[in-house]
């Protein structure tokens, strides 16, 4: 298998709500948009983030359960300490819930917003050589 990873699929409780986080809020623009089921957004070269439907999801994966701290988190890396910052603000804005960013231990800054379904992003800059993977 190669290393490899093509989809992130967050399921949502409401894609309504997040359809408007994402979209409008954040100023993403869907690859594919179909309505009460998913939609998708290309976030990276041959990189797809798919918002679906709690009622969708559960027809082909299963029960979804909720609550608590999710043991993960996505990231978005960005060239500069001050973009970091703006985005932040960008999501706190379209009503996301803020961690502001501090200056790491590993020489990066960084802080996380949680998105309308619990999902938390870090936004960073990086400065070292594996910050340059996921940069514009």
């Amino acid at each position: 298998m190669d290393p490899r990873l093509n989809f992130v699929s967050l399921v949502v409780s409401d894609l309504a709500r997040a359809r408007r986080f994402y979209l409008d809020g954040l100023g993403w623009s869907p690859a594919l948009d179909v309505p009460d089921e998913v939609v998708m957004i290309h976030i990276g070269p041959k990189l797809v983030l798919s918002l679906w439907a709690e009622s969708a999801a559960r027809e082909e994966i299963g029960e979804v359960t909720r609550g608590g701290t999710l043991p993960f988190t996505l990231a978005h890396n960005v060239a500069a300490p001050a973009e970091v910052d703006e985005v932040l603000k960008t999501a706190r804005a379209a009503g996301a819930k803020v961690h502001d960013a501090v200056k790491r231990d590993w020489g990066g800054y960084s802080g996380y917003f949680v998105d309308p379904d619990g999902f938390r992003w870090e936004v960073a800059f990086n400065p070292h050589p594996i910050g340059d993977v996921s940069l514009p």
